[in-house]
């Protein structure tokens, strides 16, 4: 096992037993207050791993947004979720819809994770968690598993909390039908 596993699985390990513990605030434990549905969408721009080396929300007004939040690179929900975005690629493609993760780890972290489960999306690293905050989606030193649904005029149609990573592409995907019907 590598060093930057074992320091993966110890920070989660970490978290997971704050949660469970109860030690972290209500407000905190939750992710903070989620942005509105209905109403436009948070901006934001961070780096990336591909393109140009830095995204922005606006980069998109045209296309459906997938903008999911996740712990850290190569954990295992992580690696599913992940996993399960990229087989359903072609069925985002076909519905005019662009996958964005978002997580604190840095850069280079992310186009290591994107090589090596073969992820075609692009990866922002939001290291000092602003973005995260923005969305509600901070847990103290690391983002929540949380995803949003933007449509292409950038306003905010849908919030998924708590997500389950095995099942969670194929949810979205049924949403994204009922909301492009």
């Amino acid at each position: 096992m590598s060093r930057r596993s074992l320091i993966h699985l110890f920070w989660a390990g970490l978290c997971a037993s704050f949660v469970w513990l109860n030690f972290l605030p209500d407000a905190i434990a939750l992710g903070g207050k989620q942005p509105d549905l209905n109403y436009p969408a948070p901006e934001f721009t961070l780096p990336t791993n591909t393109g140009d080396g830095e995204i922005s929300l606006s980069d998109y007004l045209g296309q459906w947004v997938v903008l999911y939040f996740y712990p850290q690179d190569f954990t295992s929900g992580c690696t599913l979720e992940a996993q399960r975005f990229q087989k359903d690629l072609p069925k985002y493609i076909a519905r005019n819809t662009q996958i964005i993760g978002v997580s604190v780890d840095d850069v280079d972290s992310h186009a290591e994770f994107c090589d090596a489960e073969g992820l075609k999306f692009p990866l922002l690293a939001d290291t000092d968690g602003s973005v995260s905050k923005l969305y509600g989606s901070w847990l103290g030193i690391m983002s929540l598993r949380h995803t949003y649904l933007i449509d292409p005029e950038g306003i905010l149609r849908e919030i998924y909390l708590g997500v389950q990573p095995v099942i969670h592409s194929t949810k979205v995907l049924a949403r994204l039908d009922q909301l492009q019907s």
